[in-house]
């Protein structure tokens, strides 16, 4: 019988490619695919999957109340996030996630752990996967608190974890408090710098940290951006660019002297 796993996340196109890989897969099968945590709840009582691969970060209802609001029983809940803060983590340990991944993820290595937590060989809770022992080995204390205070910026102003321009953006902040300078070169330095750690292009840099910073706008958390830094930066008709709003959240890292 194959092992029935539901994908809960709302990235239609990390869906997708899930779903073709599995179709392929002669001991997995996807049993249900849900894009937000309120169908999560009510499709998970439904299908009772052996393995339920849950995103953290989604519109509405996140991963962390779907782990709060469901049953477990049998099935083994496998977090796959971008979150990659020992808070989080740990989080979602203690609300009864088995394992915890970091995105991006090959679905070779999910498949991989999604073996190994439905085989007899018992599976370390204390230790979520070596993903995460590999990002807190190569982090510094500071990089870590200041990694986790940027992602609780971008969760309070609604940019999700699952877009491209999250991680540039995240890379491009880090890179202006190190260096204000760098904000005054934003085309000729600072995007070739974000580009070259993540392999792409300086083009695509710019263009995905415009998308996220949209998107941050469409969902409408105006205030939550004012309340924020504690004045009222922009309205609903107003956008940053995205040097402003690198900079603005650089100066705040800053004045908290991180």
């Amino acid at each position: 019988m194959k092992t029935r796993i539901m994908l809960v996340d709302d990235n239609e196109e990390l869906l997708a490619s899930l779903k073709e890989f599995f179709a392929a897969d002669n001991d997995c099968e996807i049993a249900a695919v849900a894009k937000t945590g309120e169908a999560a709840i009510e499709t998970f009582g439904k299908v009772r999957p052996n393995v339920l691969v849950l995103d953290l970060v989604m519109p509405g209802i996140d991963g962390f109340e779907v782990l709060e609001r469901i049953e477990k029983a049998d099935s083994k809940i496998l977090i796959l996030s971008a979150l990659s803060q020992d808070a989080f983590i740990s989080k979602a340990m203690n609300l009864g996630a088995d394992y915890y991944m970091l995105k991006p993820a090959s679905a070779e290595n999910l498949r991989k752990r999604i073996m190994e937590l439905i085989s007899p060989a018992p599976v370390s809770v204390s230790a979520p996967a070596d993903e995460r022992t590999a990002a807190r080995a190569a982090a510094k204390p500071k990089n870590r608190s200041l990694e986790e205070k940027i992602s609780n910026i971008f969760i309070t102003v609604g940019i999700p974890a699952h877009i491209k321009g999250y991680q540039f953006l995240r890379e491009a902040i880090k890179l202006a408090i190190d260096n204000p300078e760098i904000i005054n070169s934003i085309t000729k330095k600072l995007y070739p710098e974000v580009a070259e750690k993540f392999d792409t292009s300086p083009s695509k840099v710019e263009r995905a940290i415009r998308h996220a910073i949209e998107v941050a706008w469409n969902r409408g958390k105006i205030e939550n951006i004012n309340s924020l830094f504690g004045v009222r930066v922009y309205n609903r008709n107003e956008k940053p660019t995205n040097g402003e709003f690198i900079a603005l959240v650089a100066d705040k890292m800053l004045l908290e002297s991180v």
